[in-house]
This record gives structure tokens, sequence and C-alpha cells, in this order.
């Protein structure tokens, strides 16, 4: 197939191809007359980083599933680089929500303390502060 009917069949763009092309991602095959040509294998490779990517992964990340495609395995992620990748992923991802956790807490305090201050504006309280505390 050529390079838009892959592009739409991947649901990506052609310029998206040409980078994944420039990166050594998807091969450069060319036919006699300079067309790109692609197969069912380019088009699972193409499919494996979109779906890696809008996980959150790095296109640099894909590069062992591309790879652990090429050697033959049918889902990509088999190999030892691949499981290396997705490990590295889920402690980035711990660590992300973590971070959020702390966050949230951080917020439920000011939130309290907020409710609390605005409790007291009722007439006869005392002023309000216009100032963020911990």
């Amino acid at each position: 197939m050529r390079i838009g009917e892959l592009a739409e069949r991947a649901g990506t763009t052609t310029r998206t191809l040409r980078y994944y092309e420039s990166r050594g991602l998807l091969p450069a095959r060319r036919t006699d007359n300079g067309y790109r040509t692609y197969d069912e294998e380019d088009l699972c490779m193409v499919r494996q980083i979109r779906t890696l990517q809008d996980f959150g992964f790095e296109l640099e990340e894909t590069r062992p599933f591309v790879e652990c495609l090429r050697v033959g395995h049918p889902a990509g992620d088999a190999c030892p680089d691949s499981l290396a990748v997705y490990r590295r992923k889920l402690d980035e991802l711990d660590a992300l929500i973590e971070q959020l956790r702390a966050v949230r807490a951080q917020v439920g305090a000011q939130l309290v303390r907020a409710e609390l201050e605005a409790g007291a504006a009722l007439p006869g309280g005392p002023e309000p502060r216009c100032e963020l505390g911990g």
C-alpha cells in the first residue's frame, strides 16, 4: 500500500509516517518510480506506536516494541526490552500518582481552611484576610 492508504488505515497523517521513517521506526521501502510502499506489518507497527503514544509513551520509548514486532512477536511487547519499558513507565506513573495525591491533599487542606475562614466572615466574625496559608 502507499503512504496515503497507510495513513488512512492507521488513523494518522502522511507527515507523521514520514517522521517515523526519518526516526528509523518505519521502513523506507520504495518502488522503482520512487513511491513509498508499505504492507500489513507496517500497519501493525504504526498502530503499536500510536497506541503506546496514546498511553503517554514518548516516541523513542516505542522503539523496543517496533523492534519486537520486526523479529516476529505478534504483539510487540513480549521482548525483554519492551518489558523493561513497560516497567519504567509503570514506575513513572506511580510517581505521578503520588505527586497528584500530595497536591490533592494540599488543595483539600486549603479548602478546609478557606471554608473555616468563610464561616468566620459571618456577621460578628473577624474580617476576612486575603492570603494563602499553609
